[in-house]
């Protein structure tokens, strides 16, 4: 159905009752009729009559979207369960998306829905749903403290990254790699041949070899810091603030009997002191430090790498008002997590002293990596909720679900940056190449 359908379609016979003065109230903010059929937790329904279906399961769902109009209001109704969309919820965002665009439908905040949608509130009020802000949901992070001090970071990464090792076990490829994969054969490529493939580019740009000591920043799972000293040789070191995330990596270390050549450190960015290094990476981490911090993250990258040493920055990038994903991304996955576009993130690289070699956008790939770890989740749903909960796991749905799709559309990317300290021998070619 087209969006000039709509408006033509033929409302469903149930249209009275609560749904219908849901839909009667939003047409002056949606300048038309609903774009999807919606039913309210009376059985009432209005909307298209072919339309996706979205139910509103309790006055609870109203009140959330009441309190927090928008993405952040839907978000906590889903993730509970108090809102619920029949099919395919990629399909309904992508279709509330287009005709919030095509309507030029403008943000509704809290403080204007009493100006805006008298009938709405009212309608509230009747129905018990016009009550106090109801308890964020459990899955919701609760992050205190200054902008990133050290024990905020620490929370805000915890909040993520320690969910559950057993989780990211089912969900990641046996590598336990947690960011884009490369997909050197296309998308029909299998997921751990694609991330092996990344971990191999990784290494071979910045010029691993036997004995190279090798900085890994940001380490995740291991998935780099094991990669390069298995199949390059590397004396590496890698750093995480992630308890959870190093007591994995060390039972790995341990099972490859790789105690000689793997360290790995519970220890912030900002705390590294064991440099130079022959080569730095740090993968998908830059996006965490913050705007403030990020001249002192690269300020680590740069006197973490000896003279003429490369390191490689793989980084999301994002343009627009939500630097940190949008307020479902900022409260549920990745708190005060910090993007840019990839230009202003190459000054501030440039302006810490690195000469930039190379920019490789690999935002296709990400979409392909998402959509493996999504197929994963629903193909396996209830050992997914037994890991985590079915809130948790309608997060985790929500969340890959939004993020192909702002990859997909260019909303978001993600770009490997290849750096080089000035110094040390004259370049001849960059060891990739």
């Amino acid at each position: 159905m087209t969006l000039t359908d709509q408006g033509t379609t033929t409302p469903t016979a149930r249209s009275a009752g609560i749904a219908g003065r849901i839909e009667a109230a939003l047409r002056p903010l949606i300048a038309g009729p609903l774009p999807v059929r919606l039913r309210a937790w009376d059985g009432s329904e209005a909307g298209p009559a072919d339309g996706t279906l979205v139910e509103l399961r309790t006055p609870q769902a109203l009140t959330r979207l009441l309190w927090h109009p928008g993405e952040l209001g839907a978000a906590q109704a889903y993730v509970t369960g108090e809102l619920e969309v029949e099919g395919d919820i990629g399909d309904a965002l992508d279709l509330v998306r287009e005709t919030v665009a095509a309507r030029d439908i403008p943000p509704l905040t809290a403080a204007r829905v009493g100006r805006l949608l008298p009938d709405l509130v009212r309608l509230a009020r009747d129905t018990g749903a016009l009550a106090r802000p109801p308890a964020p949901p459990a899955t919701q992070a609760v992050i205190k403290g200054r902008l990133h001090s050290l024990a905020r970071d620490r929370a805000s990464i915890s909040h993520h990254y320690d969910l559950s090792n057993d989780f990211y076990q089912f969900l990641l490829d046996p590598h336990m790699a947690y960011s884009s994969a490369f997909f050197v054969d296309g998308p029909d490529m299998p997921l751990e041949a694609a991330q092996a493939a990344k971990l191999d580019l990784v290494c071979r740009k910045v010029g691993l070899t036997e004995g190279t000591r090798f900085l890994d920043i940001g380490c995740g799972w291991g998935s780099l810091s094991l990669y390069a000293a298995e199949h390059f040789g590397a004396q590496v070191t890698g750093v995480t603030i992630a308890a959870e995330q190093k007591a994995f990596i060390d039972a790995r270390i341990r099972e490859r009997g790789l105690e000689d050549r793997v360290q790995i450190q519970l220890r912030d960015y900002r705390e590294i002191d064991s440099g130079p290094y022959d080569a730095v990476a740090s993968l998908e981490m830059g996006e965490h430090v913050g705007e403030k911090n990020y001249a002192t993250y690269a300020s680590v990258l740069h006197r973490s790498v000896k003279p003429g040493g490369y390191v490689l920055v793989q980084q999301m990038s994002r343009r627009g008002v939500h630097p940190g994903g949008g307020p479902f991304i900022e409260q549920f996955i990745a708190p005060d997590m910090t993007m840019r576009p990839v230009g202003e993130t190459l000054n501030y690289l440039q302006d810490a002293g690195f000469e930039v070699r190379g920019v490789h956008a690999l935002r296709e790939h990400y979409v392909w990596t998402v959509d493996a770890w999504h197929r994963t989740l629903e193909e396996n749903w209830d050992r997914a909720v037994e890991l985590i909960g079915e809130e948790g796991a309608r997060v985790w749905r929500l969340y890959l679900v939004g993020g192909s799709q702002a990859f997909r559309d260019n909303r978001m990317g993600v770009d490997q940056l290849l750096l080089r300290r000035p110094g040390g021998p004259p370049v001849v070619s960059d060891p990739a190449r």
